[in-house]
């Protein structure tokens, strides 16, 4: 018996969370399309994300197609396919790598500090202020932020596509000896509208996935500093497993039958 309810105490657990996320989640986009807005913490929010992102995007993604173009070079020279190498790392930087790894590397970043200073904002007493002071903190904590993500990922994954087949282009031709005008041309051959679109999807879905988990584990943050790290922790594992979830579910709606 003391296993049955150990288990059924952990469902009820996992109920109350998710009962809780949505509840947070349907509030927070119901604030999202309704005034009044705050566009100086929506710009702020924008810069934050998308700018002071990109650095960190732009190295993940260069390396990343560097690195893919050496490894399809190497397996491909077993049965004399490297003519592959070109298509290979569009697809996958466009598909999979550019908007997972940028996720990832968002989630890291923006993930953590939302959570930080929102979390320092609740257990400062800062966002019973702002209810005293008639400013709903999901209009002008929250609903910037989720703005600001869903709008700005997409933007800093199509940057990160085109470092990213860039770099696989400096190591075909420069480290592998391809021809410049061959290798773009096989770029160019292969890769598809869709291949790209579903990339945008994926890093908006992610974007907003960040933003969210950011936001919820900082609103409810408690005990101090230690309850802010926790929150800061939990907020970066949850957007990097959501991110992986639904990286599968999207490319599963787009490439299901191909």
């Amino acid at each position: 018996m003391g296993f049955l309810a150990a288990t059924g105490r952990a469902f009820l657990i996992f109920l109350e969370a998710t009962g809780k996320l949505a509840m947070f989640t349907g509030a927070a986009l119901s604030h999202c399309v309704r005034p009044p807005f705050y566009p100086r913490q929506i710009l702020r929010q924008m810069i934050d994300i998308g700018y002071y992102s990109l650095p960190v995007v732009g190295l993940t993604a260069l390396f990343t197609g560097m690195v893919l173009a050496l490894q399809s070079y190497s397996g491909f020279s077993r049965f004399q396919a490297e003519g592959a190498i070109a298509t290979v790392v569009a697809l996958s930087v466009t598909r999979e790598l550019g908007p997972v790894l940028g996720g990832l590397m968002v989630a890291g970043r923006i993930g953590a500090a939302m959570a930080a200073e929102i979390g320092t904002m609740r257990v400062t007493e800062q966002i019973d202020a702002l209810s005293t002071l008639s400013t709903n903190p999901f209009k002008y904590l929250v609903a910037p932020r989720l703005i600001a993500g869903l709008a700005m990922l997409p933007l800093l994954v199509l940057v990160a596509d085109i470092i990213g087949v860039f770099g696989g282009f400096l190591v075909g031709v420069y480290r592998l000896d391809f021809n410049p005008a061959s290798y773009i041309s096989r770029t160019w051959e292969f890769l598809e509208p869709v291949d790209v679109i579903s990339g945008l999807v994926k890093a908006a879905v992610f974007g907003f996935m960040v933003s969210l988990m950011g936001c919820y584990h900082g609103y409810h943050s408690r005990g101090g500093a230690q309850g802010v790290g926790a929150a800061t922790t939990n907020a970066v594992v949850s957007a990097s497993i959501l991110i992986l979830v639904w990286n599968y579910l999207i490319t599963g709606i787009f490439f299901s039958t191909k």
